[in-house]
């Protein structure tokens, strides 16, 4: 993983493509700092493949939130699996619960697509008894009852480029779209989301 695979945008802050740590081969760490006032915490993060980027055949991204350990008897790190993404679900938006003032580790491990889609599907009912759940995917990873997952992905991260786009400027060579810009482009996508979960499958 010599190059950047995925993008992270926690709600409210810029994107994040360079890991902190990348423990194996296959596994990358995303270590977001607590968000410093006037930003606010946040509670939602979306997670896709940079453009370009295709896994391996038969392989899906599994994202996992990572906390420390609850006692010294204990020395590795708590893994919570999030959801998936992968060939025909590009992206997803997981829901955290507020982060407050503490740091937020997230991990992605690749591995074997079939058991990151079990995972997925072990998620449903607890994400639906939640009235949508702590965390897991907009929708499940892509098979073939879910033909129009990519489309989806590109719409989710079209929605926010155009919106976005018209708030950039430079520092130095350097690109950047001022923080208040991502707020207001979440803001109104998960309010759109919520009123009208299926105006991404329509097109508009």
């Amino acid at each position: 993983m010599s190059q950047p695979l995925f993008g992270l945008v926690p709600a409210g802050q810029p994107i994040i493509v360079n890991p902190t740590q990348a423990p194996t081969p296959t596994s990358l760490l995303f270590a977001i700092p607590a968000p410093q006032a006037p930003t606010k915490p946040f509670s939602h993060l979306t997670v896709f493949l940079l453009p370009g980027i295709t896994l391996p055949p038969g392989t899906a991204a599994a994202i996992y939130l990572v906390t420390p350990p609850t006692s010294p008897q204990q020395p590795e790190p708590n893994s919570k699996f999030l959801g998936g993404i992968g060939p025909g679900k590009e992206s997803a938006v997981f829901k955290l619960g507020p982060t407050g003032t503490s740091n937020v580790v997230i991990g992605i491990s690749v591995e074997a697509g079939d058991s990151v889609a079990a995972r997925i599907a072990q998620l449903a009912p607890a994400a639906a008894a939640d009235g949508g759940g702590s965390s897991g995917a907009l929708v499940p990873v892509g098979g073939a009852q879910q033909p129009s997952t990519l489309v989806l992905a590109q719409r989710i991260i079209k929605n926010a480029f155009n919106f976005l786009a018209s708030f950039s400027g430079t520092a130095g060579q350097v690109e950047v779209v001022p923080l208040k810009a991502f707020e207001e482009w979440w803001r109104r996508f998960e309010a759109r989301l919520r009123s009208d979960p299926g105006f991404l499958e329509r097109g508009e």
